[in-house]
């Protein structure tokens, strides 16, 4: 009896150890899908080459940019077009250099932090995203004021600029700008009804983004279920007016498409899904009008059919927002930045006032 005892004492401690060792290798494992590996940093050891221009920001950090139009010496208008996701400074704009001389625009681009040849930065928010803007412009001597443009996701930084660097800004224009269904200001009853219209991966992926940040990188990289529309290509996303846009940017060689990612997914797409749809610092539609005296104006520009971005709360934002002027192209999509037409009509608006049939 006492050697049956000390035997079954022996088996359940074995079984015990046996226990503690998968609960340990499951743990481990499960930290390893949720963790991120580091990101491979542009000029490092075992990073990519650094092949584009960059300024040092007063944190450390780099900036990449690219440079169009116009040289800024001789400019009238200073232009910074933010890009959105998973794009770059090299992102397909369709305004021919005669367009630009017409104009006397310079357009300036840059790689998001986390983008292309830009430093990633951990600690990127909402907020320092307006403040990498405005060390660009100063480092690259644009004056006191400038010109904004953001496109899709890249608004938040734009956003961003109305509410702490509203006294830097000539004009604003706002391209298709990404909703945070979170935004307080929005009735919860209608931002849940177009919620429950994203399709059932995206609802997942955005509450994570907004709730679990920590678990992004696990959902946006397990195989088990479908994780996100835009990721996946779904094509859905699509109306007949994009398919013909990337039908046209597919004849334009983009040898530069490759670096976006090039730094690891997480610095770059994931935490833009963080950053955008977790909780901001400020309410967008508490923002007061940055030109009380008309002196330029802030243009928003949103398609009716638009795949990305429901235009029901895009009209909620432009009607809490009276000073915003907004555009609503009734057969339009995600893409309208990268259509010839309304690219000019972009631009010429922003920088004219001049106002064009779409």
């Amino acid at each position: 009896m006492h050697d049956l005892l000390i035997s079954s004492l022996c088996i359940l401690g074995m079984l015990a150890v046996a226990a503690a060792v998968i609960l340990v290798c499951i743990a481990a494992y499960g930290y390893k899908r949720v963790k991120p590996p580091p990101p491979k940093i542009c000029g490092s050891p075992n990073g990519p080459p650094i092949t584009s221009p960059r300024i040092k920001l007063s944190d450390g950090r780099h900036l990449s940019y690219r440079e169009r139009g116009v040289p800024k010496e001789i400019a009238k208008y200073k232009v910074i077009l933010v890009h959105g996701f998973d794009s770059s400074k090299d992102i397909y704009l369709p305004l021919s250099q005669e367009v630009m001389e017409e104009l006397s625009v310079y357009v300036l681009t840059f790689d998001r932090a986390g983008y292309g040849e830009s430093d990633p930065n951990p600690k990127r928010s909402v907020k320092s995203e307006a403040f990498d803007i405005q060390e660009l412009a100063d480092q690259l001597h644009l004056g006191p004021k400038f010109h904004v443009i953001g496109v899709s996701i890249g608004t938040y930084s734009i956003w961003a600029c109305l509410k702490y660097i509203p006294h830097r800004l000539a004009g604003v224009t706002l391209v298709v700008p990404v909703i945070n269904f979170w935004w307080p200001s929005f009735p919860p009853k209608l931002a849940k009804e177009v919620f429950r219209k994203q399709l059932k991966r995206d609802q997942v992926k955005l509450t994570i983004a907004h709730h679990f940040p920590a678990l992004v990188y696990w959902w946006m990289t397990q195989k088990l279920f479908p994780y996100s529309s835009i990721m996946q290509r779904h094509p859905i996303l699509l109306n007949k007016r994009d398919l013909e846009t990337i039908k046209q940017m597919s004849q334009v060689p983009n040898p530069h498409e490759h670096k976006v990612r090039q730094q690891g997914v997480h610095e770059s797409l994931h935490r833009d899904m963080i950053v955008h749809f977790g909780k901001w610092e400020f309410d967008p539609m508490k923002l007061k009008n940055p030109f009380p005296d008309n002196e330029a104006c802030v243009y928003l520009w949103e398609g009716h059919n638009d795949k990305l971005v429901p235009f029901e709360l895009q009209r909620y934002v432009a009607e809490k927002l009276p000073w915003i002027k907004y555009h609503e192209v009734p057969d339009g999509g995600h893409l309208m930045i990268h259509e010839k037409g309304l690219c000019e009509a972009i631009f010429r608006e922003l920088l004219l006032g001049e106002e064009s049939s779409f």
